[in-house]
């Protein structure tokens, strides 16, 4: 059964016609945009996704895009109380309030191919690094890493961000910052071998940063977002200018969706092979 089949008889056809085709899920809680003309049905809409996914503890009506520094969404509760919860992925536990800290689980396939990539003894940086889920996959996947430092400027993000390491027993290899990357990352006095940039809107003005940071030679994960019908130009603009301003060579090693970002629209990850 899906989430139409059980709302069947709760909404009519032009309603079910509105209902969304996916809602996200973290942990135990799951959040839904629920559209205006949907508006006076959200309860049944909850109680339907808890009847269809009995794993779903608290289902949340998402209010708006992200926004402000720490990329939030506000949210209201339909359904159930708390919205702190655990989420499973790839063998690592990531605690935290989905209200007070972003998290993708639709991103646990990417982490996995960044964190395949990962050479025993690398240096790794993780910009924007959240609750950690970048890091401690890295650290998980290759136990063999040298170190892998994880940079977030949310002191709420920062805080679960250090459970977690604890949690998954990655104290040795993991080392959570807090702090803006603009002034945490050079502060750390440390060149690195690979460094990961996941925020899709405004990694592109922490370049400059990133290649100051890359050891002579080395990989950057650039993210960004752009229209499908033309996903990669605007970002391989962006690094191409970046990179002579650096003073860095830069090969394009792979391009990548990621996830849709809105309608038509996409997150995607360009990995670049930079030199000096």
């Amino acid at each position: 059964m899906n989430l139409k089949d059980a709302l069947k008889r709760k909404l009519s056809k032009k309603e079910l016609a509105m209902l969304p085709r996916a809602f996200d899920v973290v942990g135990d809680v799951a959040m839904i945009e629920i559209p205006p003309g949907l508006a006076k049905k959200k309860a049944a809409i909850a109680k339907a996704m808890q009847q269809v996914h009995p794993n779903i503890r608290t289902v949340c009506s998402k209010l708006g895009d992200r926004s402000g520094r720490y990329r939030l969404r506000k949210l209201e509760v339909v359904l159930g109380k708390g919205t702190e919860t655990e989420h499973r992925e790839s063998g690592c536990r990531f605690r935290l309030d989905v209200r007070q800290a972003y998290f993708s689980g639709r991103e646990g396939t990417e982490r996995q191919r960044v964190a395949s990539q990962v050479k025993p003894g690398e240096k790794v940086l993780v910009m924007f690094s959240g609750v950690g889920p970048y890091a401690i996959v890295i650290a998980k996947r290759q136990p063999k890493v040298g170190k892998v430092y994880a940079v977030e400027v949310n002191p709420k993000a920062h805080a679960y961000a250090s459970e977690n390491v604890r949690i998954n027993r990655v104290q040795l290899k993991v080392e959570p910052v807090c702090g803006d990357v603009r002034k945490a990352c050079p502060a750390l006095r440390q060149r690195f071998d690979r460094i990961l940039m996941p925020l899709p809107k405004g990694a592109h003005r922490y370049l400059d940063v990133a290649f100051r940071c890359l050891k002579s030679r080395g990989v950057i994960h650039f993210y960004h977002w752009d229209r499908e019908e033309d996903l990669y130009s605007k970002a391989l603009r962006i690094i191409q200018r970046e990179a002579r301003k650096a003073k860095r060579t830069v090969r394009i090693a792979n391009m990548q969706r990621v996830l849709p970002y809105g309608p038509g629209q996409w997150k995607i990850c360009i990995d670049l092979q930079v030199s000096e």
